[in-house]
């Protein structure tokens, strides 16, 4: 299957949400600053999705191969093992939002800012699930990052930028030469049909990790292991 860009969503952000997430009273002096804020992210934001429906060939103990690309990683090929379609992705805030944050010097406002950006990618990434659902009908999936566990290195960004064509071309996102991603509110991964919950954070010990979206799972981890 060719790329498929996503780059038509229409962002909306959560004012109560925000509002919570930065935890500002109503009394607060920031409030109204921040609103203005966010109702400026809402109309300049052009959140962009890219991603590839793909065929798993090869396997080996620590390596799949995925549209003639191999990634190396243990846990990638065991979650894949009964897997034959996968879909890798690139998601971002886009760089109009980007390029807009760049003029706030105020460390609070700056902050504010940054988590606007949070919102709108994950606003994004909501989309790009509930659009697998609707035009591949994947119900159930689960996602693995790059660089989110040792054994999947920040360094097999590579391979997947290989695997979906010219990214900074199609959605304007680069990979630098310490392979993170520009935009910063940027995530790539591969998504898959999985029916048990699965996250990477089970896999990872870090404690008082503000992303968490699950506890460490010791068990899990010796399974993959």
């Amino acid at each position: 299957m060719d790329t498929v860009v996503l780059d038509n969503i229409q962002c909306e952000i959560d004012l109560t949400k925000l509002q919570e997430k930065l935890r500002l009273r109503e009394d607060n002096s920031y409030l109204a600053e921040v609103l203005e804020l966010a109702a400026q992210a809402q109309l300049i934001a052009r959140p962009k999705v890219i991603f590839k429906r793909s065929l798993v060939g090869a396997k080996g103990d620590n390596y799949v191969v995925i549209d003639g690309i191999r990634f190396n990683s243990r846990i990638l090929r065991v979650n894949l093992e009964d897997t034959a379609m996968v879909f890798p992705f690139i998601i971002t805030c886009g760089t109009e939002l980007e390029i807009w944050s760049k003029q706030f010097d105020d460390f609070f406002i700056s902050y504010c800012v940054d988590t606007i950006k949070e919102m709108v990618l994950n606003y994004a990434r909501q989309e790009f699930v509930m659009y697998l659902e609707r035009e591949f009908g994947l119900v159930h999936g689960a996602n693995m990052n790059p660089g989110s566990l040792p054994d999947w290195p920040i360094t097999e960004q590579k391979p997947l930028f290989d695997l979906l064509g010219n990214v900074e071309e199609l959605i304007g996102v680069q990979l630098n030469d310490s392979f993170l991603l520009l935009p910063v509110k940027t995530v790539s991964g591969i998504r898959f049909p999985k029916d048990s919950t699965f996250e990477n954070c089970q896999l990872c010990p870090r404690e008082n990790c503000p992303n968490r979206k699950a506890p460490y799972n010791e068990e899990m981890c010796r399974h993959f292991h």
